[in-house]
């Protein structure tokens, strides 16, 4: 399977199966569109006829395009055979060991931002808060059920957890105090809507927050308009300081600013670029998941212009790269030459199965997306995975269990989407949220075609 399309006047040819990208003339990319379904004299004549006012194509030229052709061919870079299908549900014994926990230390929030999933932070229950004796049985089920793993992650996570802050620290200190004991890394990241940031939460979170991710939808308006605190007021003014602050002590380096775009702000690039302006460099936006019925919710007819915005973003980081206004956006970031293993690029994020979301009562959920549906209750952080019917299920929840996957070039990219996104607009874990497909597809192309422009100026 090929994928081929034009972007930023370059000509791009994606093999689904190896991996591989070709940036081609425009002869080639003409003569890769006919191979395989058309006969040689015919690509010839077809090609002498389209470039005839042009005196430097002739018949020669073609055929020594179509012998490179064949030889990538023959050597797997071009048309390759789908080598994998055949092994994806080897995937219903992969393995259980779990790698990362998304620790919900506070079903509670101090925002009442109106596209919240987790329902303003309390995922349609009660408020509440993780007891340091729920997160310390967490970390103890964790390193259990880590098997020969290292390196085990951990996310604090909400609605908002700088409300419980005190917890965290302590379970920090006390995963840290467990490591030489089982030979264990602990990898904590922290998302924050910024509130209650303060020295304390700076100082710490520096020392010992591998990452953090921080709330930010980009211009005040934008920001305000759904990110309120729970009088009705933005909270823009408040919390952007503090994220400067954060950033600045952390030398710039591992966070994320996270935002959401919704209908409002189709055109999020100037939200991004607004970011940007702002002194933060490590981005990412979101496209909202909400109910088509929200006001704010994505139509149909934003697609367009959300594929001009994504081109756009990606033209510019183009030109700002390796210059002081440089940043990177979240998905635009791949490696091509040493991605995932073919085993992530099938099975996913390992969601039900390697990671789990476990509530302030130390419930067991497939992931944070999944808090709110009691049927995917797993069983909890003393007696474990209980529910294993549950588990089982997310085991197959791969890009092959996905009939809609079958033709589609960028499978083993997103490994068939986030079963989370699925089954909400589904009803089904192993269903495709189409309108995310066609964004993930168009985030693919402009971060392959960043990589292109990277390499052709490399090479110039």
């Amino acid at each position: 399977m090929i994928h081929q399309y034009k972007m930023n006047g370059y000509n791009i040819v994606v093999d689904t199966f190896s991996g591989s990208i070709h940036s081609v003339d425009d002869v080639a990319y003409d003569i890769i569109g006919l191979y395989g379904n058309t006969k040689k004299e015919d690509i010839v004549s077809h090609i002498l006829d389209k470039y005839k006012n042009n005196a430097s194509i002739n018949r020669e030229e073609i055929l020594e395009c179509i012998e490179d052709i064949e030889f990538l061919k023959d050597n797997g870079k071009l048309y390759s055979e789908d080598i994998y299908s055949n092994k994806a549900f080897d995937l219903k014994n992969r393995n259980t060991d779990i790698k990362a926990l998304c620790l919900h230390v506070a079903h509670t929030c101090n925002l009442n931002c109106e596209y919240c999933f987790a329902r303003q932070g309390n995922y349609n229950g009660e408020n509440s808060l993780m007891s340091f004796e729920v997160g310390k049985q967490a970390l103890d089920f964790l390193i259990a059920n880590s098997g020969n793993r290292v390196n085990l992650e951990v996310d604090f996570f909400g609605g908002e957890p700088l409300m419980n802050w005190e917890v965290v620290k302590q379970l920090v200190g006390y995963a840290r105090s467990q490591e030489k004991k089982y030979n264990k890394k602990f990898r904590f990241t922290l998302t924050t809507n910024g509130m209650l940031i303060n020295d304390d939460v700076i100082d710490f979170s520096n020392k010992e927050m591998y990452n953090v991710v921080l709330s930010l939808d980009g211009r005040k308006e934008i920001h305000d308009k759904l990110r309120k605190n729970l009088a009705g007021d933005g909270s823009y003014d408040i919390i952007v300081p503090k994220f400067k602050e954060f950033v600045e002590k952390r030398n710039g380096k591992n966070y994320y600013m996270r935002g959401t775009f919704t209908h409002n702000n189709v055109e999020f690039t100037k939200d991004i670029f607004h970011m940007a302006d702002l002194g933060f460099y490590e981005l990412s936006m979101e496209p909202v998941v909400c109910s088509p019925s929200d006001p704010y919710a994505l139509t149909k007819e934003d697609l367009p212009i959300l594929f001009e915005q994504y081109e756009l973003l990606a033209k510019e980081m183009i030109k700002r790269k390796n210059k002081e206004n440089d940043f990177t956006f979240y998905h635009y970031t791949i490696d091509l030459n040493n991605g995932p293993c073919i085993y992530k690029r099938i099975s996913g994020c390992g969601s039900g199965t390697e990671y789990l979301a476990v509530t302030p009562q130390g419930e067991l959920f497939p992931c944070h997306q999944f808090v709110d549906s009691p049927k995917y209750n797993m069983g909890n952080v003393w007696d474990g995975v209980t529910k294993t019917n549950i588990r089982d299920e997310f085991k197959l929840c791969n890009v092959y269990s996905r009939s809609e996957c079958d033709d589609c070039w960028a499978k083993l990219y997103c490994s068939g989407g986030c079963a989370a996104n699925a089954y909400h607009s589904t009803g089904n874990i192993s269903g495709t949220y189409e309108y995310g497909c066609e964004l993930f597809r168009k985030r693919i192309e402009c971060a392959i075609m960043i990589k292109v422009a990277e390499l052709e100026d490399d090479k110039n």
